[in-house]
């Protein structure tokens, strides 16, 4: 398959994104536990240039907890703070609020020392389409402030969120890159949904979902859902599963579009089970050295010296 999406309005949201970005003192970046690197806008690895950072894997619940536990320590080993979560719960608000707290408390200090008292920390948060932002967002105020959606460009311009006398959260769109060399790139993002729709063929995604699930040995949730087995042909299970549903074309015909709709839908609400489509590098925690910035190293530093024993989550 071949995915590439760029509309106009993510180059509006990237221009808009750089000029707000002078005014925030912190970066949340969401990306979707499932696939941490893939999901991961390399614009917005330079927009964070100079600012401190926070990586949110996002979506937790659908992923594999081990190979979760497994991208906190990658992550931290890159010099990142960083943990999973699932942004509709509540369950680890506050332990997000005190990491922004913690990460921005050097700022803090500079602005005391200025004379400057009781400004609220800015945090721009920022992911590709469809990772959960204003979900997350919705949660953490405990209101309906962000516009949600379970399909990407729902967020259409950067909005002002401010959730308590300390902290002030940017809502931005989501945005893609340009161009996806890596097509294995392009695919996983439309696995999770990031893409629009209405550029890829439904039958051919779901075919890609199929044999890519096959490869890495995880059809388990697959199979039973679809009441399928391995040695049906991706084509087979769609017509065996539109069967199943229902989904025929006139003359009683299987309806593959329909089956594949259906598939995809049940894949991205976890109903094949939790399933992360990447795991770390093999030298995990060996990020480019270029990617640190020295807010980041700062925040690492500060982070061995101050942080107590690690909860489970973080170990």
């Amino acid at each position: 398959m071949n995915i590439q999406w760029y509309p106009g309005h993510m180059t509006r949201a990237k221009r808009s994104m750089q000029e707000d970005v002078r005014a925030v003192d912190l970066i949340i970046e969401i990306v979707d536990a499932r696939a941490p690197l893939a999901t991961r806008n390399p614009d917005i690895e330079a927009l964070g240039q100079g600012k401190f950072r926070i990586i949110l894997l996002n979506k937790a619940d659908l992923a594999e907890e081990p190979v979760s536990y497994e991208w906190v320590k990658y992550f931290k080993a890159a010099g990142y703070d960083c943990f999973f979560m699932d942004g509709r719960s509540k369950k680890n608000l506050k332990r997000l609020m005190v990491l922004i707290e913690r990460v921005c408390a050097e700022k803090r200090e500079r602005d005391k020392k200025r004379g400057i008292l009781n400004r609220p920390l800015r945090a721009m948060v920022a992911g590709v389409p469809n990772v959960g932002k204003s979900t997350l967002i919705n949660t953490i105020a405990g209101k309906s402030t962000a516009k949600t959606g379970n399909k990407p460009g729902v967020t259409k311009g950067n909005q002002w969120i401010r959730l308590n006398k300390s902290v002030e959260l940017l809502d931005t769109p989501g945005i893609l890159w340009p161009k996806f060399e890596d097509q294995r790139i392009g695919e996983i993002i439309a696995f999770l949904g990031s893409v629009n729709e209405m550029i890829v063929d439904p039958v051919e995604l779901a075919v890609t979902l199929i044999g890519f699930l096959r490869a890495a040995g995880k059809t388990e949730g697959l199979n039973e859902r679809c009441e399928c087995t391995d040695d049906m042909t991706p084509a087979e299970v769609l017509d065996h599963l539109a069967l199943r549903r229902g989904c025929l074309q006139a003359g009683g015909e299987p309806d593959p579009e329909k089956a594949a709709a259906i598939l995809m839908n049940e894949y991205r609400s976890g109903r094949f089970g939790q399933i992360s489509l990447e795991e770390p590098p093999k030298t995990a925690g060996s990020a480019p050295e270029d990617r640190k910035t020295k807010a980041e190293n700062k925040s690492e530093n500060r982070a061995e010296k101050t942080e107590g024993p690690e909860t489970e989550e973080q170990k």
